[in-house]
C-alpha cells in the first residue's frame, strides 16, 4: 500500500459511498415487481437481494475492467477527477431517489468520469470507440431488448396458464418470482458492484499504486460487494414504489417474466463486459410485461419522465463532475471545498426526504394519483374482462339510473307519479 496517500483515501471511501448509494437506489431493480406483487415481503426482499448482490460482486471482473482500463486514458488521470467524477455521480443518484426516479447509477459514474476526465486532460483522454460500444449502444438496446423479450414471454405464460386456475399459477409464479428476483440481484451485483471496483483500481492506478492494466485488488472486490450490499439492504423504497407501482400494475405471471427477461440481459452483458445499467434493463422489461398482457397497460406519462432523466443523466453528471474538478485542481482548500459541498448536499436532500417518508410499510401505496390519460383509457375499453369474472361485478360497472339510485338510497320516498 506504498504511495496511498490522502486524497486517495478519501478517494477509496468516496468511492464506497457512491456503491452504497448505488445499492438502495438499484434495489428496486431486483425486487420492485416481487415486492408489488405480493410474492414476498419487503424487508425480506430486500434481505434476500443484499445478499445476492454481495455475491454476485465476487463472479466476474469484466466490467471492471472497461471501466478501469477502456473507457479513459489512465496516464491522464489523477485521483481528484476520479473524486469530481464521484461527487457528480453520487449526487445525482440522490437527487434521482429523492424524487422516485429509476435512472441509471452506472451512466451516473460514466457521466462523472467522462466530465471529470475531459476537464481536467482533454477530450482526447476519452476513448470514444468504448464509449460507443460498450455504453451508449447497450444504453439503447439493452431496455428494448429486455421489453420485447418480456412482452413475448409474458404473452406465452398467459397462454401456457390458460387452463389453470388463477389461483393456482398465481402462486406458482409468484414462487418462480422469487427464483427469478435472486437472479436480477445476482445479476446486479455481478454487473454493478463491478463499476466502483473499476474505479477504486483506477484510482490507484493514477496514484501510483497499481501497475497500469492492473486487474482490481481482492481487497477492492470485497469492500466494493460489502458496499453495495448494505445499500441494497437499505431499501430504496421511493424507486421501489414507482417500478413496481408507478410504471404499470404487475400480476405475478407478468413479474416473472420480466424479471427473468432482464436478468438474461443483464447476465450476458456482464459477460461481454459491456457496462449496462440494470435500471434500463429491469425498466424496459416491466414495461414490456405491461404490455403483453391483455388489458394491461403502461402509464406512459411516468415512464416519459423516466426517458428525460434517462436521457439527462450522462450529461448532468458530467457536467457536476466537470465544475467539481475545476475546484479541485485550486488544490487542498478545492478539494476539501467540494468534499464539505458533497456532505452538506447529501445531508440537505435526506432532509428533504424526511418531509415524505415512504419505507417498506407503504411501499406498495399508488405511486401516483394522476388519470390514466386517453390511451390507457382507451385500451382498458377494449381490452376484453378477466376470465371467470363473476357476472355481478360486470354488473357492477353498468352504473344505476339515477331514479332508481334515489329509490334505493331512500326507500320511504313516495314513487314518482307516471
Amino acid at each position: 500500500m506504498e504511495n496511498f496517500s490522502l486524497i486517495l483515501a478519501i478517494v477509496v471511501v468516496t468511492a464506497l459511498a457512491f456503491d452504497f448509494t448505488n445499492g438502495f437506489h438499484d434495489t428496486a431493480n431486483a425486487m420492485a415487481t416481487t415486492i408489488s406483487t405480493g410474492a414476498m415481503k419487503p424487508k425480506v426482499a430486500v434481505a434476500m437481494s443484499a445478499v445476492l448482490n454481495l455475491v454476485g460482486a465476487f463472479l466476474s471482473i469484466e466490467v471492471a475492467n472497461t471501466i478501469s482500463k477502456g473507457l479513459v486514458d489512465e496516464s491522464g488521470i489523477q485521483p481528484e477527477v476520479i473524486f469530481a467524477a464521484l461527487v457528480g455521480a453520487i449526487l445525482w443518484n440522490l437527487v434521482t431517489w429523492l424524487v422516485g426516479l429509476p435512472s441509471s447509477s452506472s451512466h451516473a459514474l460514466m457521466g462523472g468520469l467522462i466530465g471529470a476526465t475531459i476537464a481536467s486532460a482533454g477530450l482526447g483522454a476519452v476513448h470514444g470507440d468504448v464509449l460507443v460500444t460498450k455504453v451508449l449502444i447497450p444504453a439503447v438496446a439493452a431496455p428494448l431488448v429486455a421489453g420485447v423479450a418480456a412482452m413475448f414471454a409474458t404473452r406465452l405464460t398467459y397462454k401456457l396458464g390458460q387452463h389453470t386456475s388463477e389461483k393456482a399459477s398465481g402462486k406458482g409464479y409468484r414462487a418462480g418470482q422469487i427464483a427469478s428476483a435472486g437472479l436480477v440481484s445476482l445479476a446486479h451485483g455481478t454487473n454493478d458492484a463491478q463499476k466502483t471496483m473499476g474505479i477504486i483500481t483506477l484510482a490507484l492506478v493514477a496514484g501510483g499504486t497499481l501497475a497500469p492494466d492492473s486487474d482490481p485488488p481482492v481487497w477492492v472486490i470485497v469492500s466494493a460487494g460489502i458496499a453495495i450490499a448494505l445499500g441494497t439492504y437499505l431499501g430504496g423504497w421511493r424507486i421501489i414504489r414507482t417500478m413496481g407501482k408507478g410504471l404499470t400494475d404487475l400480476q405475478p405471471q407478468q413479474g416473472f417474466a420480466a424479471q427473468t427477461s432482464a436478468a438474461t440481459v443483464i447476465l450476458a452483458s456482464s459477460h461481454l463486459g459491456f457496462s449496462l445499467s440494470t435500471t434500463h434493463s429491469v425498466s424496459g422489461a416491466v414495461m414490456g410485461a405491461g404490455l403483453g398482457r391483455k388489458g394491461g397497460v403502461v402509464r406512459w406519462s411516468t415512464a416519459t419522465r423516466m426517458f428525460v432523466a434517462w436521457g439527462l443523466t450522462l450529461p448532468a453528471a458530467a457536467l457536476v463532475a466537470a465544475l467539481a474538478e475545476w475546484v479541485t485542481a485550486f488544490g487542498t482548500w478545492g478539494t476539501a471545498a467540494v468534499a464539505v459541498f458533497l456532505v452538506g448536499s447529501s445531508a440537505a436532500i435526506w432532509v428533504v426526504s424526511r418531509r415524505e417518508v415512504v419505507d417498506h410499510t407503504n411501499v406498495n401505496d399508488a405511486a401516483t394519483d394522476e388519470p390514466a390519460g386517453v390511451v390507457t383509457t382507451a385500451m382498458a375499453a377494449v381490452a376484453p374482462p378477466p376470465a371467470g369474472a363473476a357476472a355481478e361485478d360486470l354488473a357492477a360497472t353498468i352504473p344505476a339510473p339515477a331514479a332508481a339510485t334515489e329509490a334505493t338510497a331512500n326507500p320511504s320516498a313516495p314513487t314518482p307519479a307516471v
